[in-house]
């Protein structure tokens, strides 16, 4: 009996939920035939008994494969669609209220709860016009199932906020090393320098496998 795998080429070709399922299995472990098995079973989307019925010598070259694609360097996407309905990153984060801030401080350094965080940076399109569009309001975390996301528009996401976040941080310690007559501890400035607020999400470790 012949079995027929689709191997992912693309980071776009794999979801956040398949991620989030493959961290659970595998983070923090070195690769063994289980983790290999596991692998192949999450991203190419078929059973452990179709797993087992892979000849031994096809499973190493599968896996450098899935491999491959997390070598991938994304790019900043800032639309998609799910179930044809089409998702846009919110226009201004200077526009973010409390509560939008709050979750997204809370999910954002956590793999399993990722979902939760674009739920956040990402809402249904509303109303566009060009290159620009509106996004509708924030209703919580669990308003839409964005697991089915292309993991390329999640890691995409992540390195831009990553960015803007160095930036910001930046123009603060710029902006406080002028302000000679305005006491800021010392304390201060070594968190501004490895980071706070917003937790550091972009664990590359893990982005890269």
């Amino acid at each position: 009996m012949k079995l027929k795998i689709n191997i992912p080429e693309k980071l776009s070709e794999i979801t956040l939920g398949q991620y989030q399922d493959w961290l659970k299995v595998a983070e923090g472990k070195e690769m063994t035939p289980f983790i290999q098995q596991k692998m192949i079973e999450i991203f190419c989307g078929i059973t452990l008994k179709e797993v087992l019925m892979i000849k031994a010598t096809d499973i190493d070259s599968i896996t450098n494969e899935i491999l491959k694609v997390f070598e991938q360097k994304p790019k900043f996407i800032k639309e998609f669609e799910i179930d044809k309905m089409q998702f846009g990153f919110i226009p201004k984060l200077d526009d973010m209220v409390f509560g939008e801030y709050i979750d997204l401080d809370t999910y954002l350094g956590d793999w399993s709860q990722m979902h939760k965080a674009m739920n956040v940076l990402f809402r249904p399109i509303i109303f566009k016009k060009n290159d620009q569009y509106l996004v509708s309001d924030y209703e919580g975390t669990g308003k839409y199932n964005l697991k089915t996301m292309p993991l390329s528009i999640v890691f995409g996401s992540l390195v831009f906020f990553w960015n803007l976040r160095n930036e910001l941080q930046k123009h603060i310690l710029s902006y406080l090393a002028n302000q000679t007559e305005i006491p800021v501890s010392q304390e201060l400035r070594d968190s501004l320098k490895n980071g706070v607020g917003i937790n550091p999400f972009t664990d590359l470790a893990k982005v890269t496998l």
